[in-house]
């Protein structure tokens, strides 16, 4: 449906559908209910246009759309119900606020005459979800629907990207008017880019040049910015080396002579010591997060920190920022490139390489190529990187197996990590991947999950099933909610409070499903399972039984500084 089009006279429902369509959705995900059948029913009409994936909980629709769009890089829809449809909704929603995912969510709501009443199934969705959204809005009549769905969009996908809600009520989904849609170009108030500043682009060039130890920390920005050719050239021509955060990564490909590895709680060794040690700092398109910076009062005080943002409000909000560069990094990087000397930092460059020696010593190698009896987390992504070689999309949920993954996988192309990185929301990676296949159907997705998250969101093998999606599950099993194991036994005299987890055949629960499946605990079978696994052409889950007290390092602990991480 294009702009300017003559005007018809349809339903509220009907006029939802042909928004999305003129928006060019082409999937989303949702679960019906009595407040929102009237869109239901119209998208049964439409269901040639737009398919409809019926997860098993709202929440699996919420990740499942957040997964279609970091792989995607399109806008994910959800749909739900009003009252507890609305409020299952709402994880996923906080997960896409802090990790700028945009997402369009559209739920029901009672009729408007109902609306305070507290009538079967009505919640105020629209209160609840203010604080972990973009931007959110109540329909109660129809005439609203093209203009406020077209402004949803808009907003999701501008600027620093999120989650929106719309909440419909049943009577506006009924009543009929003269439709006709405008796509959004903008909105008073609302500047989503803010305006480069050459003179300040100027000060960063002439910081950058009188260092001697820059170091370059890169983040989601630059995925969600496109931005990866032009970080690639920048540090390239700078000759800069450069770490990530975990949702950076992929962005720039694993084996790059210059990437020298994740920051934060469980990242490499020489990028937080050197975070100490730089003295520029050139923060790309990242927000500063406590699991990066450790404690605050000790994080890089030596440096000047460069800061190219899109968002002002992350402009100093943790860290103080000698040069602030407003606007988008895609912009910002190309700009700079000519004002930027040519240098090999050869002795600096060395520092992180000692470092990573000394990691790979103490901590990799036996990760990954492990001498005692029991399988690791480590080997297993060791065997799965020897047959995916770097591309593939990995989508990991939350613990020690997101580390571990994180931090082994080869990736040779951007939007292949996709993990939950703000919220850290167990539950997220199984739906997650259903989206991220989906959003990229032509490339292998791997899900890794622990045997905790696994079973939080366990139902969405069924939307697998019933969409024979072919993505791959591996769980990591170590009975444990290991990444507080890992700290109870670290910190708490190994009282394993509730932590030890009982639980099922997880491969009969696949096959119930009628997903192939197998379970590995001997190292000489791993192999073999994971090819199986791999060349298999439908969904394929994998169990993999792993040391039980196995712990992930190196490690920063909780208010410490990130020059305090362990190895041990």
């Amino acid at each position: 449906m294009k702009n300017n089009i003559k005007s018809i006279k349809i339903s509220g429902a009907e006029a939802v559908i042909h928004s999305l369509l003129a928006e060019g959705v082409v999937l989303i995900y949702g679960y019906p209910g009595g407040a929102i059948m009237p869109i239901y029913d119209e998208l049964y009409k439409f269901q040639e246009k737009l398919q409809h994936v019926l997860t098993r909980h709202e929440q699996g629709a919420a990740h499942a759309a957040q997964g279609y769009a970091r792989t995607s890089g399109r806008v994910g829809v959800a749909v739900a119900t009003s009252g507890p449809g609305a409020t299952n909704l709402v994880t996923g929603i906080a997960d896409a606020q802090i990790d700028s995912t945009p997402i369009v969510c559209i739920t029901g709501q009672v009729a408007s005459n109902l609306l305070g009443s507290d009538a079967f199934q009505e919640t105020d969705i629209i209160g609840i979800s203010t604080p972990v959204t973009k931007w959110n809005y109540q329909i109660t009549k129809a005439s609203e629907i093209p203009s406020i769905l077209s402004k949803a969009f808009y907003i999701a996908k501008s600027g620093r990207p999120g989650p929106v809600l719309i909440d419909i009520t049943k009577d506006a989904q009924f009543e009929e008017f003269d439709f006709k849609y405008e796509h959004c170009r903008g909105i008073r108030s609302y500047k989503p880019v803010p305006d480069l500043n050459i003179d300040l682009l100027k000060d960063a060039a002439e910081i950058i040049n009188k260092a001697k130890k820059p170091m370059i920390v890169w983040g989601q920005g630059v995925v969600l910015g496109q931005a990866e050719e032009i970080l690639k050239e920048f540090i390239e021509h700078s000759g800069i080396p450069a770490v990530w955060t975990i949702l950076g990564a992929s962005a720039i490909p694993t084996s790059h002579p210059l990437n020298k590895g994740m920051v934060g709680m469980h990242g490499n060794y020489g990028p937080n010591i050197l975070t100490n040690e730089c003295d520029v700092l050139i923060a790309i398109g990242m927000r500063f997060d406590d699991r990066v910076t450790g404690k605050l009062e000790t994080y890089a005080k030596q440096a000047k920190v460069i800061h190219f943002e899109i968002d002002p409000a992350e402009i100093n909000k943790n860290v103080y920022a000698d040069v602030a560069v407003l606007g988008d990094c895609k912009i910002s990087l190309k700009k700079i490139i000519p004002l930027i000397n040519q240098d090999a930092y050869s002795s600096w460059i060395y520092r992180f390489d000692s470092l990573m020696e000394i990691e790979n010593e103490k901590v990799i190698k036996n990760d990954l190529f492990p001498t005692k009896k029991g399988l690791t987390m480590g080997e297993s992504i060791r065997i799965i990187n020897k047959y995916t070689k770097g591309d593939a999309v990995i989508v990991t949920d939350v613990g020690q197996h997101q580390m571990v993954a994180c931090r082994y996988t080869n990736f040779i192309k951007s939007k292949s990590n996709i993990t939950s990185g703000g919220l850290g929301t167990m539950g997220f990676a199984l739906p997650a991947a259903i989206g991220a296949k989906m959003g990229a159907p032509g490339r292998q997705v791997i899900t890794i999950i622990g045997d905790g998250g696994f079973q939080m969101t366990i139902q969405e093998l069924g939307t697998i099933f019933q969409t024979k999606i072919a993505v791959k599950i591996v769980v990591l099993n170590n009975g444990f909610l290991g990444m507080v194991r890992q700290w109870q036994q670290m910190f708490f005299d190994k009282r394993y409070a509730s932590t030890e987890m009982v639980n099922p055949d997880f491969v009969k629960i696949a096959k119930g499903y009628y997903i192939d499946a197998e379970r590995v605990s001997e190292r000489n079978n791993l192999d073999a399972a994971v090819s199986r696994m791999l060349s298999s052409d439908k969904p394929y889950f994998l169990e993999i039984c792993v040391e039980k007290e196995d712990n992930v390092f190196p490690m920063i602990p909780t208010g410490a500084s990130v020059s305090d991480i362990r190895l041990s």
